[in-house]
């Protein structure tokens, strides 16, 4: 391994993802990263995990396809539906660990009051 080869997006953290995440979070379909695949639109490496094989690609190439193909209005409304989920999925745990942190303090002070 060069040196350059450290600062590519394949060994950023983020810099890649799945091609099922790229899916669910670009809404595009598997027919459409191979195409883009055999168009040379994007790279891809193999792996697998527990003898399931999948595609990793570079994250700013998938995003470049997509705002390519459906626009930017596009794109700018999938990653923002995703920044809602999670944060909706934030609060649902934040909701849930202050419930059970008011429940713990009503026990604490109960067994100060005996």
């Amino acid at each position: 391994m060069y040196s350059g080869e450290t600062n590519s997006a394949w060994h950023k953290k983020g810099g890649t993802l799945s091609d099922k995440s790229a899916r669910k979070e670009f809404g595009i379909t598997q027919e459409e990263i191979i195409d883009a695949i055999r168009d040379g639109r994007l790279q891809y490496r193999t792996n697998n995990v527990f003898g399931n094989p999948y595609l990793r690609l570079i994250r700013s190439e998938v995003e470049a396809f997509v705002d390519e193909k459906y626009g930017n209005e596009y794109l700018t409304k999938k990653k923002t539906r995703n920044e809602l989920a999670q944060t909706n999925k934030e609060l649902k745990k934040l909701k849930a660990q202050a419930a059970s942190l008011e429940k713990r303090k009503t026990e604490l002070i109960d067994i100060l009051d005996e």
